[in-house]
């Protein structure tokens, strides 16, 4: 779920922009003012939406100077009731991705964020990744990460990782392991797979590989 900064001083717009907002799938937090936004910037935050004019002496523009100094990435839609030229040219300037003036239904305002959402973690959306517990599975780097930290894999490792993460709850015997992972071409004995077991299972302790007595092994 996306997370939602709205910076809006006049209560019943926010609200209802609010309301909106979370029934399209966001979670939505809510400021008053720009003090209260400035004190949230450094947590984890995917839009903010903020109103240029604020009920302090914290401007909308201050807020976004702020943010752009802790994240230069995160996509801001600006909203004002003034519609000057000028304004839309200096919040471009700070960093803004959008513009939006005062009175605009709160259905634009939905469309305009999934929109941004979209365009900006389109690449974040599409990786082609699998998530097993704490690790996520780069399937085309070849990488283990766990909590942003990668774990050292070799190449047969990470094979093996590959049969089981892709094949979940299914038993593979030392045979088959032993042809998925090694190939045709290798004659050796099958026992070198209850090595490379043990190896990821040291590597990777939060995989559930299950021995199955007399056949082979299968990730849970």
């Amino acid at each position: 779920m996306y997370t939602i900064c709205l910076v809006e001083d006049e209560e019943a717009l926010s609200n209802i922009e609010k309301l909106y907002l979370e029934k399209a799938g966001y979670e939505v937090i809510c400021f008053k003012t720009g003090k209260e936004a400035v004190d949230y910037i450094g947590q984890k935050v995917d839009l903010w939406i903020l109103d240029i004019m604020l009920g302090d002496d914290v401007s909308g523009y201050n807020v976004i100077q702020e943010i752009r100094k802790k994240d230069k990435n995160v996509p801001v839609i600006f909203t004002s009731a003034r519609d000057q030229e000028i304004d839309k040219i200096f919040g471009l300037e700070l960093g803004s991705d959008d513009y939006m003036t005062k009175p605009y239904s709160s259905k634009e305002l939905v469309l305009r964020t999934n929109n941004i959402i979209k365009r900006v973690y389109k690449d974040k959306n599409e990786k082609n990744t699998i998530n097993y517990d704490e690790y996520i599975i780069d399937l085309d780097k070849r990488v283990v990460k766990q909590q942003e930290k990668e774990i050292k894999l070799t190449t047969l490792e990470f094979d093996l990782v590959l049969l089981f993460i892709k094949n979940r709850d299914k038993s593979f015997s030392r045979e088959e392991i032993l042809t998925n992972v090694w190939g045709n071409d290798y004659f050796g004995t099958d026992r070198v797979v209850d090595d490379l077991v043990r190896r990821v299972r040291k590597r990777l302790p939060k995989l559930k590989i299950d021995a199955i007595y007399g056949y082979g092994y299968r990730l849970s």
